[in-house]
């Protein structure tokens, strides 16, 4: 994988039975199945570092759940929680183009539609994380930004790129000293 050096990608998912029936698409996506994505997800490019994880497990529930945030989130001060990556596909629910995936949380609950919504976190809907195209246009790099539905929809910065907020990422909440 040229992109995640050192990164162990293996460690990183938590294969639960709920992970594998929600989140995980049993087979890498391929070249059709990304564009025909892309263009469903608005024209927006998944980012190659997205594409090269899904490619090694597409989706999925990660161990490793907590991120840091430079700034408090309405639920924690220095930290967000993931409960779900969505996976590069259609037969999940919780696929970027399944019955929950991206174009729901636009729809449905009225997300700004800013990106692609590619996690979850344990509130069940009131917070997600988006690829945040709104800087570099539909073809760039996005952003990873935390979108809280409880505050008015408000966005906070988490990572400048996805590869950033995965290698971040821990296995509980940063330490924080007084």
């Amino acid at each position: 994988m040229r992109h995640f050096e050192g990164f162990d990608a293996a460690g990183f998912w938590d294969d639960s039975v709920y992970a594998l029936e929600e989140y995980v698409e049993e087979v890498p996506p391929s070249r059709e199945l990304i564009a025909s994505l892309e263009e469903e997800l608005g024209g927006h490019r998944l980012p190659s570092s997205y594409i090269a994880l899904m490619s090694t497990h597409n989706g999925g529930t990660p161990a490793r759940s907590c991120f840091p945030v430079p700034a408090s989130v309405s639920w924690a001060d220095d930290h967000i929680e993931i409960t779900g990556i969505r996976d590069v596909g259609r037969i999940r629910p919780q696929s970027l183009g399944g019955e929950f995936g991206s174009r729901f949380w636009i729809e449905m609950w009225e997300y700004p539609d800013i990106g692609v919504y590619f996690a979850d976190t344990p509130s069940a809907g009131h917070d997600m994380l988006a690829l945040d195209y709104r800087a570099c246009g539909r073809r760039g790099e996005p952003a990873v930004v935390h979108v809280d539905q409880e505050d008015a929809f408000s966005i906070t910065l988490v990572a400048e790129n996805f590869e950033a907020f995965i290698t971040a990422a821990s296995s509980r909440p940063p330490m924080v000293f007084a």
